[in-house]
């Protein structure tokens, strides 16, 4: 093959792939690169794209641990870093491409965030992809600015508290000022404070248990053999808290079944079903199907569950799910529109609705930079229709839980103070009756008889869960 025929980029560079040139985006930090590049320019998760590289790349258990790190920092501390590199970059730091943005927030996480690794290694591996990528002249600002920036470590100017105590934590807590904004007028600057820190804190994986199959301790036992580090859940007695285990997928207990990655919030949320054997279930917006196995496990595999979901794609991964957990003959799989679908009513009907996402940014931190307030209210009117679809599918004398991962009123208090007032057949249960001692004593429930976790109070995701009780003579008074 001669020059001619390399594919090049338009700086002259050959392509990624090509046989005269090594993968542009070579290394653990150009990966990292890469992938938060892929998150800014799409609709992408950064969970699916880390998930999708661990599974091509063939890379060690420490590589991957750096991976993890650099990319779930970056995105959760996206803020800060940028407030530094726009006082350091000559020009407009915003209007840079993704990639070399991404470039230097990789490079200065290391140095803010990481004290093992040297400066000059956080700072040149960056410079050489954009060399790479953009040629020498754009590698040599990259440079300079990360080079200026090291000079001046010790003496970088934060904002000033007193003078705007909101732009203070969006830019020290890398929260955006309206979400900020938005938790101080309902919480207060200190409690605000101590919500932001705890969506910075890297999670443990939360693992449920089935006690069907095994004991918790078993469980355990097995996951510390393998070098983990392994907490019982405070909140749930079946849960275990898990650290320093990249491949849980590959372990025994999860291909046997045994455990099934779901956070405490999500599963008290479940409990509000009251699942018992022999109902029939419906669960609506079911994918990736946690919530569906863990009533499978309450009703001790007696039963139907109609799992619903309305894409192909996720209820495939909803069907690997039940058949791992071994719930094929009561869990029944169906591709169904949540707005529209019809079938006959059930015992309990969940509906796990599609919400911002606001209680999650501890697990998916690229939230805070891909939603805006004006998201919520049409969130909100989803919620809304979607709680009349459900509820026809409701029996008399039947109950209907409404669940969202996030914390904000309007999709939670809000949504089912109007659906009520609509609605006088359905009346509040109490989800302290559902709730296990373990959890109440954190101070879970709502004086309004609600599920509401926080991850500030209860180091869990932020959840919301409603427990609605039918009327008996609904149907007949229609």
């Amino acid at each position: 093959m001669n020059d001619l025929s390399v594919n090049r980029l338009p700086n002259g560079s050959p392509e990624e792939g090509s046989d005269t040139n090594p993968p542009l985006y070579n290394g653990i930090r150009g990966l990292a690169i890469k992938i938060l590049t892929r998150v800014d320019r799409s609709d992408s998760w950064l969970d699916k794209l880390l998930e999708n590289t661990l599974d091509r790349e063939q890379l060690d258990v420490r590589d991957k641990r750096l991976l993890r790190e650099l990319t779930s920092g970056v995105m959760r501390h996206r803020e800060r870093l940028d407030w530094v590199l726009t006082g350091f970059y000559h020009g407009e730091f915003q209007k840079c491409i993704p990639t070399v943005k991404n470039a230097m927030r990789v490079a200065l996480y290391q140095l803010l965030f990481l004290d093992r690794i040297p400066h000059s290694a956080a700072v040149n591996e960056s410079v050489e992809i954009i060399k790479r990528l953009k040629g020498k002249r754009s590698a040599g600002i990259v440079n300079g600015v990360l080079r200026n920036i090291i000079r001046k470590l010790d003496a970088i100017t934060w904002p000033d508290p007193n003078e705007n105590i909101i732009h203070f934590q969006s830019v020290m807590e890398s929260h955006p000022q309206w979400m900020v904004k938005r938790w101080s007028e309902r919480l207060g600057v200190e409690e605000t404070a101590s919500l932001l820190k705890a969506n910075n804190v890297r999670p443990t994986t939360s693992l449920r248990v089935n006690v069907q199959k095994t004991t918790v301790e078993h469980v355990k036992r097995d996951l510390m053999a393998l070098g983990a580090s392994v907490e019982r859940s405070v909140l749930m007695p079946s849960y275990l808290h898990v650290r320093h285990i990249p491949d849980l997928g590959t372990t025994d207990v999860f291909k046997e079944g045994f455990v099934t990655a779901q956070d405490d919030g999500a599963g008290l949320a479940v409990l509000l079903s009251g699942a018992k054997p022999g109902m029939r279930v419906i669960d609506l917006c079911a994918a990736p199907g946690g919530k569906s196995t863990a009533m499978a496990e309450l009703m001790r595999g007696e039963g139907e569950i109609i799992a619903i979901d309305k894409y192909e794609a996720k209820l495939k991964q909803l069907s690997e799910t039940i058949t791992r957990c071994g719930f094929e003959q009561i869990i029944h799989p169906v591709v169904g529109d949540a707005l529209t679908v019809e079938m006959e009513q059930a015992d309990v009907v969940l509906l796990d609705a599609p919400c911002s996402g606001l209680g999650t940014l501890r697990r998916k931190p690229e939230i805070k930079w891909k939603r805006q307030p004006e998201e919520i209210r049409k969130l909100t009117e989803l919620q809304r229709e979607l709680l009349e679809r459900a509820m026809l599918l409701v029996k008399p004398n039947g109950v209907l839980v409404y669940t969202t991962c996030t914390t904000e009123p309007e999709e939670n208090e809000m949504v089912i103070a109007q659906f009520l007032q609509q609605h006088p057949e359905f009346h509040i249960e109490s989800a302290e009756q559902f709730i296990p001692d373990s959890a109440l004593r954190k101070g879970v429930v709502t004086d309004q008889g609600f599920l509401q976790v926080w991850p500030h109070r209860h180091g869990t995701d932020g959840a919301f869960g409603a427990r609605l009780r039918k009327s008996l003579n609904s149907d007949r008074e229609k």
